[in-house]
């Protein structure tokens, strides 16, 4: 049974701890070294016991500030073997029996401890951390650290392109600007992850870079439309979780989507999104949500969260207050929420809570208005018009209500700066100062590195921006390195070491059986006039029609795996003459939609058209949603409905095994479907079964 840690502070004078042989203050070597300290010891510092399990890092302290991991040199002792055991890479297990042992690691010249109780009858594990301003690891780096220094732990680019050419190894010219700017972090794409191996050299040599604190190396890994490696697992995503209503297999992905980036180095996930997709009108979020009731999204989500911390990486929950009942993408424009704190705290801000409450480690804001919570107004340098100004860059939104009202004590990240939103109404520099005064930590993805650090640096010497604001999200950030251990090493692993573990790992057996098992689990049968499954002999005639551009052609090649004579139709519009010639005599026609706006859905979109036009030749048509469940609105009279919530191979390929009888569809639609006219076509939670 996993058993979760409880900390808490205990007074130590300094005369007891030099009577236990614990010095207050590490002796300085030679080498810079100040003292050596048990990571956990840290007040900020949180771990989560797991299968009896705890592991601890060693840190040594140096004289300017900075610590890193060690590894190398230790000697970790138990005093009470019978309540836990240590290994030599600090990794505590606890034998079961009740009573208190002192975990010890000594470098030679310094030595720190830590208490661990356990107790049984109260199915409780108690941590007891050492007091001490050598605990301070944080306010002691962070007055060692210059103001340029603190900016730059807030900031993190991305280097997708560079003079015109994808990054997928590491140059000169950005190694120096990590380094000029004491970057915190940087944010990879699919333009930067080819395969496992260079993935895993590209990581690397980012942490190489990093002069004294490790780079959170973070990425958008959310699953489904949004997959950023090009290598390893596509795991369906998290409608596609929604119609499975299971919070295990959402752990499961979690845990497997945490697995493949820590195997490559990345440590932080830009997921999962909490977002509540209420209006069926959203060009952004769909099917990237759990679905559209908060209970559903805030225990899969947190299973997902759940799953990714078990693996050590940062989990952050997306798009904060909310952007699930848009009906603007705020990639390109400035989307607005009308409701009131009341009904936000209902839906909206309700998985964000629960995400909070169950110590998720990051937050990214919203780029959308809320003007019911702050009605401020800001002259746009797009147009020089009044506009509401986004959450992103909200004093009230942020700091208010996230941190005051809500309790987040975790890192903000702001959604993309360069994004329509903000760049285009506020600028860079002035959406940079905005956002840090409104409380975000960590600005993603600033118009213009140079630019944004030097308008900070400006603002900090203006007096605009205090350096106590800055130390205050500079302590949120190392707090998270700290708890996630992203903290450079004295002795790192081999890069060869590193490579074969992510190549054993990404894309591996075990993670395709869970990829398999979630798509399978969240096909959902919509609408069956006792077609499927079918029954087919091999001269019965099958047409599958498609386009392509929308992977069409993918369901085809699954369908001919249990129909090799079938035939298939690349078209997307309405069929020509020859086109339906291949149709009339047909046993079945399979067709496939794929569309992510509400223009791709109306009665008179060429998708919808050319369904229609299929149903009127009198043949059986069973149609498949490859992305939003929402086409049938527009072919009603669909003789059957499927339903994959997106465009990976594995979904095709669980759709497929549907329609043939291999596989029984579970799922149930975690969205309503509605009629063009607004009334209710399918409820939520229906699906149909075998």
């Amino acid at each position: 049974m996993r058993k979760f840690l409880k900390t808490f502070m205990t007074s130590f004078l300094a005369f007891a701890l030099v009577l236990t042989g614990i010095p207050f203050s590490g002796a300085t070597a030679a080498s810079g070294i100040a003292d050596l300290v048990i990571d956990l010891n840290v007040p900020q510092v949180t771990r989560e016991v797991k299968n009896n399990k705890l592991d601890l890092n060693a840190l040594h302290v140096y004289e300017d500030g900075h610590f890193m991991l060690v590894s190398e040199n230790l000697k970790w002792k138990s005093s009470n073997k019978n309540v836990a055991s240590i290994s030599e890479a600090g990794e505590v297990t606890l034998s079961g029996h009740n009573g208190t042992t002192f975990i010890s690691v000594s470098d030679g010249s310094n030595t720190d401890r830590i208490s661990i109780q356990f107790k049984g009858n109260q199915d409780k594990i108690l941590v007891e951390k050492e007091k001490g301003a050598r605990y301070d690891l944080i306010g002691n780096a962070i007055d060692h650290m210059t103001m340029e220094e603190k900016v730059g732990q807030m900031l993190m680019p991305d280097f997708r392109n560079w003079n015109g050419k994808n990054v997928t190894v590491m140059n000169d010219e950005i190694a120096k600007l990590v380094k000029d700017y004491h970057l915190g972090g940087v944010i990879l794409f699919r333009e930067n992850t080819v395969t496992a191996e260079q993935t895993t050299k590209l990581v690397d040599a980012y942490q190489e870079a990093a002069e004294k604190y490790g780079l959170l190396i973070s990425i958008d890994q959310e699953g489904g439309i949004v997959t950023r490696l090009q290598t390893g697992t596509d795991m369906p995503g998290n409608m596609a979780l929604g119609a499975t209503k299971s919070e295990e297999l959402a752990e499961k992905v979690g845990r497997t989507i945490g697995e493949e980036l820590n195997a490559l180095g990345i440590n932080m996930n830009f997921g999962p999104v909490l977002d509540v997709n209420n209006n069926p009108d959203n060009p952004v979020i769909g099917v990237r949500s759990f679905g559209e009731d908060p209970e559903l999204v805030s225990k899969l989500g947190n299973a997902y969260i759940k799953g990714l911390h078990e693996t050590g990486t940062a989990a952050t929950a997306k798009h904060f207050p909310g952007h699930g009942d848009t009906a603007v993408d705020s990639h390109v424009g400035l989307p607005s929420v009308p409701h009131d704190l009341d009904r936000l705290k209902k839906v909206e801000l309700y998985p964000f809570q629960q995400a909070m409450d169950a110590g998720i480690d990051a937050i990214m804001s919203a780029h959308v208005t809320f003007p019911k919570i702050d009605d401020t107004k800001a002259i746009s340098k797009k147009d020089g018009t009044e506009v509401s100004v986004p959450g992103t860059l909200s004093h009230k939104i942020l700091t208010g209500l996230m941190r005051e009202e809500m309790g987040f004590k975790g890192v903000i990240v702001t959604d993309a700066m360069n994004m329509g939103a903000i760049a285009d109404h506020f600028g860079s520099v002035d959406a940079a100062i905005r956002a840090v005064k409104a409380g975000a930590d960590v600005l993603l993805m600033p118009v213009g590195i140079q630019t944004v650090a030097n308008g900070l640096y400006d603002s900090v010497n203006a007096g605009d921006i205090s350096e106590d604001r800055l130390e205050q999200s500079v302590e949120r950030i190392l707090t998270l390195k700290l708890n996630r251990s992203i903290v450079k090493a004295e002795m790192e692993r081999s890069l060869d070491e590193k490579v074969a573990k992510a190549i054993q790992v990404v894309g591996s057996p075990e993670h395709k059986a869970v990829e398999k098992e979630a798509a399978e689990k969240s096909i959902t049968l919509v609408k069956n006039n006792d077609i499927l499954p079918l029954n087919v002999s091999p001269e019965d005639r099958i047409v599958v029609v498609g386009g392509a551009t929308f992977s069409m052609n993918l369901l085809a090649a699954e369908v001919q795996k249990y129909h090799p004579g079938a035939i298939y139709i690349n078209a997307s519009e309405s069929l020509d003459a020859t086109q339906l010639a291949q149709v009339k005599d047909a046993k079945y026609i399979i067709a496939g939609t794929y569309t992510s706006s509400v223009g791709g859905r109306a009665n008179d979109a060429s998708q919808m058209v050319m369904i229609r036009q299929l149903i009127e030749t009198g043949v059986p048509v069973i149609a498949v949603g490859a992305r939003n469940p929402y086409d049938v609105m527009s072919y009603t009279n669909v003789d059957a409905y499927l339903v994959q919530f997106g465009f990976r191979p594995t979904s095709f390929e669980a759709t497929a095994s549907t329609i043939f009888g291999k596989n029984n569809p579970t799922g149930k639609l975690p969205v309503t479907i509605y009629n063009h006219d607004g009334s209710v076509l399918y409820g939520f939670d229906h699906g149909l079964g075998y």
